[in-house]
């Protein structure tokens, strides 16, 4: 008796599925008119979205970030440089996205993917101006010697959204950061001090005596939205961006500080009420992150 049912379940999957193929825009604009979408979020809902530090053991800070299926790893690496005769006093920042061919259909291999360097850009001016990090933090020696701390986070699964995860991949990794011990060797040059030098006596007078962290403030979160006629889709997949090309992408500082409104062109136009309600569903998606990250950090400290 349950053959039938389960042959017509089958024959009816089948028919959506195709159906999904065929037509993806008129399939989805039939969820958006029940104020749902195939993945059965509300319009308005970002995906789980969870966080892991210290990914990477042999990086001096790391994160892994995964939103919904889109995956990103994050890692810093420290190094000591010469700053620039313009900023004695401050170390520097170099900020680096990848996306190998592991993370998406679309990205051949020995083709770079033509969204790693807008991301990177982005990246760096959204760290730059947020104001996150104090660069002076990063002075070791004024105008001899600094930090430079190259991020590099890779994308191991592009299925949507990618800044808002890389953009939160690389805040939780800066906040897992610890900033190496270094010493002035008998050249006075900055030299780092091995682990097993660590705790031990040196003969050398520290120039940071323990390993520390950054202080971190006004910290940038991100949301993507999707505009599509008069709907708003907020943390769209890949397949959502494919089919409806119009998305922006804002900004706040945890203090709810607009710190940038990014907008690729798309056919839809972006009405003053359109921004005004992705700005406000990006407010609430502040507070659900600071709290992920919030959480995630005092798992660590309780570990």
């Amino acid at each position: 008796m349950g053959l039938p049912d389960a042959s017509g379940d089958l024959s009816s999957e089948m028919e959506v599925d195709a159906f999904r193929r065929l037509f993806p825009l008129r399939y989805f604009e039939r969820h958006l008119s029940e104020s749902i979408r195939p993945d059965a979020r509300p319009l308005g809902r970002a995906r789980d979205t969870t966080l892991a530090l210290g990914a990477v053991a042999s990086a001096h800070g790391s994160a892994l970030a995964k939103i919904g299926s889109t995956t990103m790893l994050a890692a810093i690496k420290m190094e000591v440089m010469t700053p620039s005769t313009e900023s004695p006093d401050e170390g520097s920042i170099a900020i680096d996205f990848h996306m190998p061919p592991i993370c998406s259909p679309i990205v051949r291999p020995g083709r770079p993917a033509e969204a790693a360097p807008v991301i990177s850009k982005q990246l760096s001016d959204t760290i730059s101006s947020s104001g996150m990090i104090n660069l002076k933090e990063l002075s070791l020696v004024s105008g001899k010697a600094a930090w430079m701390a190259y991020l590099d986070i890779y994308c191991l699964d592009a299925d949507g959204a990618l800044f808002d995860a890389a953009l939160l991949s690389a805040v939780a990794a800066f906040s897992h950061l610890q900033i190496p011990i270094v010493s002035l060797n008998d050249d006075g040059k900055i030299e780092l001090v091995s682990e097993e030098d660590d705790g031990a006596k040196l003969e050398v007078e520290p120039v940071n005596k323990e390993k520390r962290k950054l202080t971190l403030s006004s910290i940038p979160y991100s949301l993507t939205c999707i505009l599509h006629k008069n709907y708003i889709l907020a943390d769209p997949t890949a397949e959502e961006e494919s089919i409806m090309e119009t998305a922006v992408t804002v900004v706040l500082d945890s203090s709810s500080r607009l710190v940038s409104f990014y907008k690729p062109g798309g056919p839809v136009l972006a009405h003053t009420s359109a921004v005004q309600d992705c700005v406000a569903l990006t407010r609430q998606r502040v507070k659900e992150l600071q709290n992920i990250l919030d959480e995630t950090l005092s798992g660590m400290e309780i570990d």
